[in-house]
C-alpha cells in the first residue's frame, strides 16, 4: 500500500503525539488508533498502516539481543545491561542467548546496529582479508 506524504505527516504526529518522555504509552497507542478507527477520517487506513510501521521500527530499536558462546554469569548480564543502557538510553528490552557457533565473545543486536566481538567474526573477517 503506498503511503501519501500527508498520511505519512499526521501518522508521525500521531507517533509522537503518544510519547511520554521519550518512550511510547501503550494505552495512549491504542486510544490512538481507536479514534482514528471510530472518526475514519481520509486516508485513515494509510495512517493506521504508517503509524504501524513507525511502532515495529520503534520496537526494534528498543530490542537488545546479545549473544555469546556460553552462558553469561547474572552479574555480566546487569553489567552488559547497564552498559548497553548507558549507549541506547533506557526503556530497552533485553534478551540472552547462547550459540555455540560463536567459538567466544559476544554478538549484541541493538536496532540495526550489530557489535561483533566473536571469535567467528574475527575469524571471517580475517578470511575476507586473506581473500582480496
Amino acid at each position: 500500500m503506498k503511503v501519501s506524504k500527508q498520511a505519512r505527516r499526521e501518522a508521525k504526529a500521531l507517533f509522537r503525539s503518544c510519547q511520554v518522555n521519550g518512550l511510547l504509552d501503550e494505552n495512549r497507542i491504542r486510544q490512538a488508533a481507536q479514534l482514528l478507527g471510530e472518526k475514519k477520517p481520509r486516508g485513515y487506513m494509510s495512517i493506521l498502516a504508517h503509524l504501524r510501521h513507525l511502532l515495529k521500527l520503534d520496537q526494534q530499536r528498543r530490542t537488545a539481543v546479545i549473544e555469546s558462546a556460553t552462558a553469561l554469569t547474572p552479574e555480566m548480564e546487569a553489567n552488559l545491561k547497564s552498559t548497553v543502557s548507558r549507549r541506547y538510553g533506557g526503556g530497552l528490552n533485553f534478551s540472552f542467548h547462547t550459540n555455540p557457533a560463536l567459538l567466544g565473545g559476544l554478538r549484541i543486536h541493538v536496532g540495526s546496529d550489530v557489535y561483533d566481538g566473536t571469535v567467528s567474526g574475527r575469524l571471517r573477517q580475517l578470511e575476507e582479508s586473506l581473500a582480496s
